[in-house]
């Protein structure tokens, strides 16, 4: 079972869609694969078709009520896929886990009893770098970090490499860096080809050779309660997520 992050402190760099569309393609792919979304704004749960409201269990019940995590996990509409949801209540979770003993662990032990079933867990992390994050950093083996192609893009990259060398050291010695994903990619400006070049320049071969293309589709995907591959299967966005896909299946844990 590989455990793999989506991590990044800034917004609108299109984590959730990274995590949705790369679980689909894991899925799609025939591999069992678990998205949990631990993100208190839920997009990933709503962006699947489920209302938060309405779930009686979540990931938020899981972590600090003692709910089974079978009892959260929710099978969805798409083959192999299945979703640990998310719920506002997730909010006041870094407040209630400030005094706890072992309090960065504490996702990593609420998911130590899922069984080998699974092939891929897929965690959609907040955009901060506050407690949430730091338990999705050890409960994951790997960290896949999206960054959108526009000139503020690589502000706050050293800090979050920084913090997952530190989580590394201290806390999670399994934990590496699986690849950064250059997002929002537009061909038709020097700029997105300048970040993209930056980035290969820095960073070589852990740079992902996918490079997800701005698209209205998947914009509009998730109020329809889909993913890419379900919504426009044949388009540029959902293709480009499935070459992700592969690229993560044959980069081997280091």
């Amino acid at each position: 079972m590989r455990t793999i992050a989506i991590a990044n402190q800034k917004g609108g760099v299109g984590k959730t869609t990274t995590a949705l569309s790369l679980a689909a393609s894991l899925a799609e792919l025939n591999h069992h694969v678990l998205l949990i979304d631990f993100d208190p704004q839920a997009n990933a749960t709503t962006g699947l078709g489920f209302n938060a409201a309405e779930l009686s269990s979540s990931v938020y019940t899981c972590l600090l009520s003692d709910d089974p995590v079978e009892k959260a996990i929710q099978a969805t509409h798409e083959r192999n896929l299945s979703l640990m949801p998310s719920s506002i209540d997730l909010a006041a979770a870094e407040v209630e886990l400030a005094g706890m003993e072992h309090r960065e662990f504490m996702l990593r032990n609420m998911l130590a009893p899922l069984d080998s079933s699974w092939d891929y867990v897929i965690i959609d992390s907040p955009p901060s770098l506050g407690l949430l994050t730091l338990n999705t950093l050890t409960a994951a083996h790997e960290v896949i970090i999206p960054i959108q192609s526009e000139y503020y893009a690589l502000e706050g990259l050293t800090h979050l490499l920084r913090t997952i060398s530190l989580v590394k050291q201290r806390m999670n010695p399994d934990l590496s860096l699986l690849g950064i994903l250059v997002t929002m990619y537009d061909k038709r400006t020097i700029l997105s080809a300048q970040v993209k070049e930056e980035l290969d320049k820095h960073f070589g071969e852990i740079v992902f050779t996918a490079v997800i293309p701005r698209s209205i589709r998947m914009s509009e995907a998730p109020s329809y309660g889909k993913t890419i591959l379900e919504y426009d299967t044949l388009s540029a966005g959902a293709e480009a997520y499935r070459r992700l896909a592969k690229e993560v299946e044959s980069r081997e844990h280091q």
